[in-house]
């Protein structure tokens, strides 16, 4: 121990009258000397000290993170409602674009049909489709409920002066999509359409011998891969002819090869009828 670490205190004490053997004087003291240590907190205390402060840091952390974590989770399900509401939207609002090109068709043909007699016809002619048959712009589409192979349901549509449907564009691709989910009854009631590179494998061509636009093509993702097997079944062919459909599922990407000797339904598609 240092001097540093002693307090020295002068303490004053009184000789006791009662000894009447030793004379001394009233005003005459004794002095002792007493030494007095300074307290210090123990090494031991400081530690737990500094433990206590460690846990209590911890737990701060623990806290913090947690409330990082329930933000990002909340914040995460938010964006996933944001999606899906504006997918519903987008899906209402294409329903609704369809719905209100077709009426103003119809509406332009009624306002043509009132105007008649007039010495030439309008560039933007009228067109009509027959009862049974959906419009789309100058065309006419029928969704055939028969399943058949690929090539009967090529020869049905002929008889009705059409053919299998020929899809030239994002327009017409929605349109489809939208007139199939009310006509789907299940995943797999898909329906074909008029494309096959049953002539020449990987090379796709329309019924009208044009080769597919491969910048304007709406293949389902993976496809199309050709299977030899489908279902147990062997086809020596491959897959060479496509149907369209996906009743659950968003989006334009609903082309599937399929081996054309399957039984599907069938999209027909003709020029509208012009009204002179």
């Amino acid at each position: 121990m240092t001097e540093a670490d002693v307090v020295y205190s002068d303490v004053k004490f009184t000789k006791s009258k009662e000894k009447a053997t030793v004379t001394s004087s009233p005003n005459e003291s004794t002095y002792a000397e007493v030494k007095i240590l300074k307290t210090e907190p123990s090494a031991g205390s400081q530690q737990q000290a500094a433990g206590g402060s460690k846990v209590t840091a911890e737990r701060v952390a623990v806290v913090v993170l947690s409330a990082l974590l329930l933000a990002a989770v909340i914040a995460l399900g938010y964006i996933c409602y944001e999606y899906h509401q504006t997918t519903g939207h987008l899906q209402k609002l294409t329903v609704e674009n369809a719905a209100m090109r077709k009426n103003i068709t119809e509406t332009r043909c009624e306002v043509i049909m009132v105007q008649k007699p007039c010495p030439q016809p309008p560039a933007d002619t009228c067109h009509k489709c027959q009862e049974g048959w959906e419009q789309n712009g100058p065309q006419c589409y029928y969704f055939s409920t028969v399943k058949l192979t690929w090539e009967q349901a090529r020869e049905r549509c002929r008889r009705d002066g059409a053919d299998l449907v020929k899809i030239e564009s994002e327009d017409e691709q929605s349109f489809l999509m939208q007139t199939l989910r009310d006509k789907m009854t299940e995943p797999e009631d898909k329906f074909w359409i008029g494309l096959t590179d049953s002539v020449t494998e990987g090379t796709w061509l329309w019924t009208d011998g044009t080769p597919l636009n491969k910048s304007l093509t709406f293949w389902r993702k993976g496809e199309p891969d050709n299977w030899t097997e489908v279902n147990n079944t062997q086809y020596v062919d491959g897959e060479d002819c496509v149907r369209m459909g996906e009743k659950c599922e968003s989006g334009l990407k609903w082309w599937f090869d399929e081996p054309c000797t399957a039984p599907h339904k069938c999209i027909c598609e003709k020029s509208a009828e012009i009204d002179a």
